[in-house]
């Protein structure tokens, strides 16, 4: 069962760690701070990366490999060789690609932590904070919360210099465009809420998402076809980054609830391009999901996934405190 892996691979993880390490790392799973994240450069409670030795490390790095995807730990470290290129480092690209963590200047800005104890049978959590990345796993009774779940990237392609061409969370980009691009003009006109794009995800990084925030836009059962399958793809941009079968159970419960409920805002520029700043959301009775490219000349993109009954797995704690009440 994965959640007994995911135990067992945390578990291993602290057992290797010094004792100053597991002082960074850990943390009360009520501590005050648990919801507090943020997807801005800056120190964070936790450990660094760049403080794991290179065994240390592998043993972090199978714990990810329990909780996502292919793409998703390809995204992960897309996100680490955008700080690299950004910030002019001389660590060579396979410092984020490969693994490498150990005394780079890249891994000093990401910081993980583990609440609770993962030996128990009381919930616990995991996260991975740091510069345009937030990872939150919360496990509870055999159950998993994958959310709050950021991704961003600085540059989102490079222009510039010996990795010109290359681009970083491409597909939410250019699935978002294809969907816009499909649609009537009469759904335009629905979905297309401003002219001007907000300057960042709407929901920042607060603890809790608001998705009154959120302009409405075109529901999914107001689309034909190709366009319901548009939005699929571009959903499973965000879904498909956790494991088989914590993105099956999103997808259990997006459909239970209602999918034709889901939809989708758009405000902007209507064409990619430099200099055109764009942003789309997608929002539903559970799902919300926010992308934006607007800071840095339109190179610069964020993007969220938040559920809005689970993040932070407050389902999954309400129905495990009334058990044992």
């Amino acid at each position: 069962m994965v959640v007994d892996q995911i135990r067992a691979a945390t578990q291993d993880l602290l057992a290797a760690l010094t004792p100053e390490q597991l002082k960074k790392i850990s943390a009360p799973f009520d501590t005050p701070d648990h919801q507090v994240w943020t997807y801005l450069p800056g120190a964070v409670p936790g450990l660094p990366l760049h403080e794991l030795s290179a065994a240390q490390e592998a043993l972090a790095v199978r714990l990810l490999e329990l909780v996502y995807s292919e793409r998703g730990l390809a995204d992960f470290r897309g996100v680490m060789v955008a700080e690299i290129i950004v910030r002019g480092l001389k660590d060579p690209l396979q410092v984020a690609e490969t693994g490498g963590w150990e005394g780079s200047t890249v891994g000093d800005r990401y910081y993980f932590r583990v609440l609770g104890d993962p030996a128990g049978d009381e919930p616990w959590a995991w996260r991975l904070n740091g510069h345009h990345l937030a990872l939150h796993v919360t496990l509870v009774d055999g159950a998993i919360s994958f959310t709050p779940q950021f991704f961003g990237s600085n540059p989102a392609e490079v222009r510039t210099g010996p990795n010109a061409g290359r681009r970083f969370l491409a597909a939410e980009q250019d699935l978002g465009f294809q969907l816009l691009h499909a649609l009537e003009p009469g759904q335009l006109e629905i979905a297309v809420v401003s002219d001007e794009a907000p300057d960042d995800i709407l929901t920042r990084h607060d603890p809790v998402a608001d998705p009154s925030r959120l302009h409405r836009g075109l529901p999914y059962g107001d689309m034909n076809a190709d366009q319901r399958q548009l939005l699929s793809l571009l959903i499973g941009q965000y879904v498909g980054r956790a494991a088989g079968p914590i993105g099956l159970q999103t997808w259990q419960d997006i459909t239970d609830q209602g999918i034709e409920r889901l939809t989708f805002a758009w405000a902007g520029q209507t064409q990619p391009g430099e200099g055109h700043p764009h942003y789309y959301s997608i929002a539903g009775p559970t799902f919300l999901a926010e992308y934006d490219n607007t800071q840095d000349n339109a190179n610069h993109i964020h993007s969220v996934w938040r559920d809005l009954r689970n993040d932070w797995g407050t389902d999954l704690l309400a129905a495990h405190y009334a058990m044992h009440r």
